[in-house]
């Protein structure tokens, strides 16, 4: 099969010829039909947090089920899923809190990817998705409907699920607060969207681009000039963003960071203006979802028109111009390029 392989940090991904194994125990094979680039993605291709090479990237796609190893009972060949990154036990403690993206003894498996030459491939993100098909874990997949556009389907998998997830199941935003999201590309549109579900009365966008901020209005966004909110939402990763969220909050607010910055990237907080304003400072690591609670809520949504999906891809681009995409992403040009390999 082919992949887009990633052998220098920084440099172009490569188009490969990989052999992926036959799924093992406990594992499926799936057809990738579509794979949106994220920023996580991007990150990692630059070497940010580290991580062995030769690797495929790739973690938020939808595809069709291809093959099933012994004990899958859940979903089969043909099926379409969502796949995520989310890879779990389900009997943990973290997982017995609704937790899978903290799960502590998530099922561990070998890459599943090799060169023809029998050359180790690491499965970035325990997904590989920049490729026309995956080998992974049966917690990694979400049936879905089969009426459900896959293109629109894969945004589900990370920036949908992260963005809103972080708004009702992270903070659990009340009808009527006030919230500011610093940040608004694929993750961030998902807040603006998360905070109109929720009931927000206000929802303002922040982004030193002006198309951005103008494309939030259309996911709910209700105006600009944040002060004093009750929820601040910050995405991007970047020190100044997150002082600058702290700075819009009100006496007893709450700071949801989402973006995560390279290893190594501190910032300063006043932890007296912490302590005397009984202000909040939360993690939200992929929206603290359970997919396969959430993806299905999220689809129906969708269905209902509550949800807006296609209208987050600004791109539809083939496995041999993923770099065309990757730069487009990079440039901020874009909300979520995604690749079709179908």
């Amino acid at each position: 099969m082919r992949a887009a392989v990633c052998r220098a940090f920084g440099e172009p991904l490569v188009i490969e010829e990989l052999e992926l194994r036959a799924p093992a125990d406990g594992e499926v094979t799936v057809r990738i039909a579509a794979c949106a680039i994220c920023h996580s993605d991007i990150a990692f291709m630059h070497g940010d947090w580290g991580g062995d090479l030769p690797a495929v990237y790739g973690h938020e796609a939808a595809g069709v089920v291809e093959e099933v190893g012994p004990g899958i009972e859940r979903v089969a060949p043909g099926d379409h899923v969502v796949v995520t990154l989310v890879r779990s036990c389900g009997h943990c403690a973290q997982c017995l809190r609704s937790l899978p993206a903290l799960c502590e003894r998530p099922p561990a498996h070998a890459s599943p990817l090799r060169t023809r030459d029998g050359e180790p491939v690491n499965q970035g993100m325990r997904t590989g998705a920049f490729a026309e098909r995956v080998t992974v874990d049966e917690s990694q997949v979400v049936l879905i409907p089969g009426d459900i556009p896959l293109d629109a389907a894969s945004l589900l998998a990370c920036g949908v699920l992260t963005g809103v997830g972080a708004v009702l199941n992270t903070a659990r935003v009340e009808p009527g607060a006030s919230v500011a999201v610093i940040g608004t590309g694929g993750v961030g549109l998902n807040v603006v969207q998360g905070a109109a579900l929720a009931g927000a009365a206000a929802i303002v966008a922040i982004d030193v681009r002006e198309d951005k901020v103008a494309a939030a209005a259309e996911f709910g966004a209700t105006g600009d000039g944040a002060r004093d909110a009750d929820y601040v939402f910050v995405t991007a990763a970047a020190p100044e963003a997150i002082e600058q969220g702290m700075s819009l909050l009100r006496r007893g607010g709450t700071l949801v960071l989402i973006g995560i910055p390279p290893t190594g990237v501190t910032v300063q907080l006043d932890p007296l203006a912490i302590a005397d304003r009984s202000l909040r400072i939360l993690g939200s690591k992929m929206g603290d979802a359970v997919p396969q609670r959430d993806i299905p809520t999220l689809v129906e949504l969708y269905r209902q028109g509550r949800l807006k999906l296609d209208e987050l891809i600004s791109g539809r681009w083939p496995l041999e111009k993923i770099n065309e995409a990757v730069a487009s992403a990079e440039r901020g040009e874009a909300l979520r390029p995604v690749i079709m390999s179908g």
